[in-house]
């Protein structure tokens, strides 16, 4: 007798993996491929900071490593989880199907953070992007509570600044400059980006409005991304959308699929959503 042994595991783990938006997919796993080898010893971290006079001898590589390069240990973890919850808000609900918005106005933003960091001669400058998207994610949803290390709690809008806080404490004043470039970014893409539409009570921000729009090449590389919330990209849902079964979007570089959501999904900087669940004994 045969027997369905349904989709091997590996498939079901990769389907997962492509549910993620196509932006913060590739911010994680550049993340964990640039910071792994370095953590289990298997490369040494001195080619991947950015060092100036290296990099105008053409060792440009070391651009894209310092913005990767998140060093180690139990705060290397909480980073990356912070990384991409922020990361995966902006691009599901404020950049709504419009990934490769997030993605140009990310690059443009990484550029600033590049030239603050240039004169104050920093190696790495994965801080400094961590706090742009947490700064900016912030904003956007300024009341939310937040929970600082479990001891404080506090709207979003300040957690970012509580974070500056820690770097002083634990990093000393060169640390926390480095984020605080980060923040300075993260201000500067929410001003021209964002801030008129907020001021006036209304959604619809951060369409390079300022900064332009991406190349269309750039637009078929990254794709529509996928996600449902308050900025869609000017489209209705319709039926089709509301199908449970979730439909591939194709890119060069690969498939992804859409994730699961609510039909009202809400922006959240922190806090996970574990579900209603049932009382033992019922079903």
């Amino acid at each position: 007798m045969s027997r369905n042994a349904g989709p091997p595991p590996q498939s079901g783990f990769m389907d997962e993996i492509r549910k993620i938006p196509p932006v913060t997919r590739t911010l994680v796993a550049s993340t964990l491929a640039v910071s792994g080898p370095v953590m289990l010893q298997l490369v040494s971290p001195y080619p991947l900071l950015f060092v100036w006079k290296f990099v105008k001898h053409g060792q440009l590589w070391r651009i894209p490593t310092s913005f990767f390069f998140g060093g180690s240990g139990f705060a290397f973890l909480f980073d990356v989880v912070m990384l991409y919850r922020n990361s995966d808000a902006l691009e599901t609900i404020w950049f709504n199907k419009r990934s490769a918005d997030y993605a140009w106005q990310l690059l443009m933003a990484s550029g600033l953070i590049l030239a603050l960091n240039i004169p104050l001669e920093s190696f790495v400058h994965y801080r400094g992007l961590l706090m742009c998207l947490t700064y900016l994610s912030s904003r956007l949803n300024p009341e939310a509570p937040m929970s600082i290390f479990g001891l404080l709690t506090a709207k979003a809008l300040y957690f970012p600044f509580a974070l500056v806080g820690m770097d002083v404490i634990m990093g000393g004043p060169a640390a926390a400059i480095v984020s605080f470039t980060g923040l300075v970014a993260g201000h500067v893409w929410y001003m021209l980006e964002w801030q008129e539409d907020a001021s006036r009570g209304r959604s619809g921000g951060g369409r390079g409005s300022v900064v332009g729009r991406p190349p269309r090449w750039f637009e078929r590389f990254i794709g529509n991304g996928s996600g449902s919330g308050p900025t869609g990209g000017g489209g209705s849902s319709s039926s089709s959308s509301s199908s449970s079964t979730a439909r591939a979007n194709p890119r060069p570089y690969g498939a992804a699929i859409p994730p699961r959501t609510n039909d009202a999904p809400r922006a959240s900087t922190t806090g996970y959503t574990w579900g209603r669940g049932n009382r033992l004994g019922t079903e």
